[in-house]
């Protein structure tokens, strides 16, 4: 009982869903774009300073014998973009867009499936714009089709997003997720119809698929693991003359819920300081750009050193409103800092209000303001809460998720 996996990247959850099936000798093939493994092609080439970012890439060494690589279409996408020649790179029509970047890693896939049963293989893995080809050509063959939706499902994220460009219509143009022609969205449609199982990381993702126009096979909710915990003992003190240090990271988008974030903290400088991290996901909002002059702005920073930011501030405010996970949020709770986030994200899953976080419900500026302005007065809180985040952190490891998934997707299988 064998399975082929396919992504396009190396991402956390990627890595650790194609480890816990290495480990349980499930493992077929892992077919994705660029693999850096200790001594190969493209761990030289990352010595070189401008390329460094490929050590992005860098895979577990249980998982070498098993990766297939089809690097040059990826290649040219990164090319493109570092050349910023936006053609070639353009949504959906670009030569080296991510689409097309996963339609040539699905066909290559699909292509394979056939000689592959002749070594064990019973399933094929993949992710949400990655295995049309695939899972069509699985079909044919008897192989059964594993679908990961790691956002959630894109007419309910439409419904929602769509009361957002009237509730705030200068921050419409934030609201990128409205691009995607007719032919993708039934093609993402398409992928869901042929799933003999779909896999989410959260009770919130799992829900939206209730708007899909059909009937859907079984739904399993994995959540995503937590990082390792910081390493030392992390100093809450805060005197009385210190304000209370607010994060966010993420997408400066509507749909992170940034704009009610910063009217939620309108009047509130002499209390509390807000630092921002993400890119723009617009140049042409205006309000946007006029928030971000009130408060701490850095478009980005590499991986630990937003962990370092995360230990220096007292929590990290996630108020998303259409969310599959929020990785970032674990992250900040493996450093100690408590989150305060929405009921439309992996925040029921993996937090207990009022113990190692806080929940609000998404979209109300007046909850995310109530909150904060509790936190205010009871700064306490947050050292407890910290302390208890670490100790959630340590109980759902990256190799528990790995282990779940892996087990939920034997029995799938055998099923």
């Amino acid at each position: 009982m064998k399975v082929i996996f396919s992504n396009i990247t190396n991402n956390t959850f990627a890595r650790s869903a194609a480890v816990g099936l290495a480990k349980a000798k499930l493992m077929a093939k892992y077919y994705t774009t660029i693999a850096v493994f200790e001594g190969n092609f493209w761990d030289k080439l990352s010595s070189i300073t401008k390329l460094k970012e490929i050590q992005r890439r860098r895979f577990d060494p249980i998982l070498e014998p098993y990766v297939k690589t089809r690097p040059w279409r990826e290649i040219g996408r990164h090319i493109a973009s570092k050349a910023k020649i936006s053609s070639l790179t353009k949504h959906e029509t670009g030569f080296f867009n991510v689409d097309s970047v996963s339609k040539e890693l699905d066909q290559r896939v699909a292509k394979n499936l056939e000689k592959a049963l002749d070594t064990g293989v019973l399933g094929v893995y993949s992710y949400e714009d990655m295995a049309l080809y695939s899972f069509r050509e699985a079909k044919k063959h008897g192989i059964k089709c594993l679908y990961d939706l790691p956002i959630g499902y894109w007419r309910e994220a439409h419904r929602l997003l769509k009361i957002e460009q009237s509730a705030w219509p200068d921050w419409a143009s934030t609201l990128t997720g409205f691009n995607d022609s007719k032919n993708k969205l039934a093609k993402k449609d398409e992928e869901l119809e042929l799933a003999d199982a779909i896999f989410v990381a959260s009770t919130f993702t799992a829900n939206s698929l209730k708007a899909y126009p059909g009937k859907l096979a079984p739904i399993h909710i994995v959540p995503y693991g937590f990082p390792p915990v910081i390493d030392k003992p992390r100093d809450y003190k805060k005197d009385d003359s210190r304000k209370l240090r607010l994060l966010f990271v993420g997408g400066l988008s509507q749909r992170k819920g940034i704009a009610n974030l910063f009217k939620a903290v309108e009047d509130l400088d002499e209390e509390l300081e807000l630092t921002i991290v993400g890119y723009k996901a617009s140049q042409e909002c205006k309000s946007l750009d006029q928030a971000l002059k009130k408060h701490n702005w850095i478009p980005t920073l590499p991986h630990d050193k937003v962990l370092e930011l995360m230990q220096q501030n007292d929590v990290l405010v996630f108020p998303s409103l259409f969310e599959g996970f929020g990785l970032v949020m674990t992250e900040a709770m493996s450093q100690g800092t408590p989150v305060i986030t929405t009921d439309r994200t992996a925040g029921p899953d993996i937090m207990t209000h009022n113990k190692d976080g806080w929940l609000i419900e998404a979209g109300s500026t007046k909850a995310l303001r109530e909150q904060i302005e509790y936190l205010i007065a009871h700064p306490e809180e947050i050292e407890a809460a910290g302390k208890a985040a670490i100790e959630t952190a340590k109980n759902w490891t990256w190799d528990d998720y790995g282990r779940k998934l892996t087990e939920v997707i034997e029995n799938t299988l055998s099923s």
